[in-house]
C-alpha cells in the first residue's frame, strides 16, 4: 500500500472528525441544549409575562385613589322561617346551599357545600352528577329540607360548556327539574341575595365567575362580561380589561358607593384578610394583592376594570350570598 500523502492523511483526519460529529448529534440530539427553552416555549413565556405585566399595570392604575372604607352593617336574621335548599351546576363544580327563610324575605345560610366535578374541563360523567347528586339530596333531607324544597339550578356559565346538555338529560332522567338561568337572571338573583336593602339606593353588585362575570344594579341592570378563565377562550388581559371598563361605566353614578362582590376570585382575595367568621369582608384595592394562578390574575384584572370604571372604593364580599339563593328567594 503506498504511503498516503500529507493531504490525504488531512481529509481522511476530516472525514473521521465529521462523521463523529454526525454521530453524537444522531445519537444524542439533546446534548447541550439543557436549560434552553424552544421557540414555542419561549413564546409562551413571553406571552405569560406580558399578560402579568398587563394585570400588575392595570391593577396600579386604581391603586393611587383606591383606600377602602370599612363597613358598618349586619344582616337582618329571619325570624322563624322554612328551611330551603339548592343545588348550584357551576362551570366550574356542584355546589349546594340551604338556607332558612322568613315571610320577610330576610335569610340565613344555614350551610354549604362545595364541590368539584370538572364541568369546565369537560370531565364530568352521568355518574359524577347522578352519585353527586343524589349525595346532596340525601344530606339536605337529612338537615330537615323537604325534597320538595330542594331545588336545582344550572348558572348561566355552565350552560356554555358542550357537556352540559348531557348533565341535563341525566338530571332529568332521575326525574328532576332542571332550572336553566340566564345571564341577566342570574344577575338578578345574584343583586336580590346580595344587596341589601339599606344599599338599594347606593350599591351594586358584581359576581366574578368562571364562565362569566355579571354587574348588576337597581331596578334592572344587568351586564355580562368575561369570566375569571377568559384565557381559555385565548382573550387578552388588555382586550377583556377595556371591555370590562368600558361597560362597567354604565353603572349609574349615583350608585357607585358601595360593590358587593361575589365569586371564586373574590373568595380567594377575602380569605386573606377575613376576620375570624364575619360575614363581610372588605377587600383591599387590586394592585395590593399578588395573585396566585391564571385564575386569580384574570380575576384580579376584571376587579382592577370594575374599581376603575365606576370609582367605586368599598368593594364588600359577602360570604354566605350566592345567586342560587336568589333564586330561592324569587319562589
Amino acid at each position: 500500500m503506498a504511503r498516503l500523502t500529507g493531504f490525504s492523511r488531512l481529509l481522511i483526519t476530516l472525514a473521521i472528525v465529521a462523521a463523529l460529529v454526525f454521530g453524537v448529534r444522531y445519537f444524542f440530539p439533546n446534548i447541550g441544549k439543557s436549560g434552553q427553552n424552544t421557540p414555542d416555549q419561549t413564546t409562551e413565556k413571553v406571552q405569560q409575562e406580558s399578560q402579568q405585566n398587563e394585570v400588575t399595570k392595570n391593577a396600579e392604575t386604581t391603586a393611587a385613589t383606591f383606600t377602602p372604607a370599612p363597613l358598618n352593617y349586619s344582616a337582618p336574621a329571619p325570624i322563624g322561617g322554612k328551611l330551603k335548599g339548592v343545588v348550584e351546576l357551576g362551570a366550574t363544580g356542584f355546589n349546594a346551599f340551604i338556607v332558612r327563610i322568613d315571610a320577610q324575605k330576610n335569610w340565613k345560610l344555614e350551610k354549604s357545600e362545595f364541590g368539584v366535578s370538572l364541568v369546565k374541563e369537560g370531565l364530568a360523567t352521568d355518574d359524577d352528577v347522578k352519585s353527586g347528586l343524589k349525595r346532596y339530596i340525601s344530606d339536605m333531607a337529612s338537615f330537615g329540607v323537604s325534597p320538595r324544597d330542594i331545588h336545582f339550578v344550572v348558572s348561566s356559565g355552565a350552560q356554555k360548556e358542550d357537556i352540559m346538555p348531557k348533565i341535563n338529560a341525566a338530571l332529568k332522567a332521575m326525574g328532576y327539574v332542571v332550572n336553566i338561568v340566564t345571564p341577566q337572571q342570574e344577575a338578578a338573583y345574584g343583586l336580590k341575595a346580595t344587596l341589601p336593602t339599606a344599599f338599594k339606593s347606593k350599591g351594586f353588585v358584581v359576581d366574578i365567575g368562571s364562565g362569566n362575570t355579571k354587574i348588576s344594579w337597581n331596578p334592572n341592570g344587568a351586564i355580562e362580561l368575561p369570566g375569571a378563565k377568559y384565557y381559555q377562550n385565548n382573550m387578552t388581559a388588555s382586550s377583556v380589561y377595556t371591555e370590562v371598563k368600558g361597560k362597567a361605566s354604565q353603572v349609574p353614578s349615583n350608585l357607585r358607593e358601595t360593590c358587593f362582590i361575589i365569586g371564586g376570585v373574590p373568595y380567594e382575595l377575602a380569605k386573606q384578610s377575613r376576620a375570624g367568621k364575619e360575614r363581610y369582608t372588605v377587600l383591599k384595592a387590586p394592585a395590593e394583592y399578588k395573585a396566585e394562578g391564571a385564575k386569580q390574575e384574570a380575576g384580579l384584572n376584571i376587579y382592577s376594570a370594575v374599581a376603575a370604571a365606576t370609582g367605586c372604593k368599598q368593594f364588600v364580599f359577602d360570604w354566605d350570598a350566592n345567586f342560587t339563593i336568589g333564586f330561592l328567594l324569587g319562589l
